[in-house]
This record gives C-alpha cells, sequence and structure tokens, in this order.
C-alpha cells in the first residue's frame, strides 16, 4: 500500500529546488527542476524508511506555510 508524505520546497540562493520531509528526520535533497525534485524524493523517502524505519508518531499534516517579517 502507498504511504503518503508531505514535500515541503523551497529554492535557494542557486536556483536549486530544495525538497524536504518534516515527517522524516533528515530526509531532504535538492535538484535543478519539479520532476527531478520529485523523484529524488521519492528515493530519499525511501532510503529514510529504510535506515530509520517506520515513523513512530503519525505524519505531520501540513496546515499552511507563512512569511513573517520581524
Amino acid at each position: 500500500m502507498a504511504r503518503e508524505f508531505t514535500v515541503v520546497i523551497e529554492q535557494d540562493e542557486d536556483g536549486y529546488l530544495v525538497g524536504s520531509v518534516p515527517g522524516l528526520r533528515g530526509c531532504h535533497t535538492q535538484a535543478r527542476s519539479l520532476d527531478e525534485l520529485m523523484e529524488r524524493m521519492k528515493e530519499a523517502i525511501l532510503l529514510c524508511l529504510d535506515v530509520e524505519g517506520e515513523p513512530e508518531e503519525a505524519s505531520l499534516k501540513l496546515i499552511g506555510i507563512q512569511r513573517v517579517a520581524v
């Protein structure tokens, strides 16, 4: 059965897309295109699950992203 994970995607100063999975500690990767990033994210998720095992708690549910100026 397929599992679903939330992927947060940002763009760094060099134009790379950086993806991370908040529900899996240390699960992140980068790529030049969104398609390539999502393929790499699938690989990273599988590797994280292989090393860390299944997450003990239910995965975090993304509510939203906000920007704040201070």
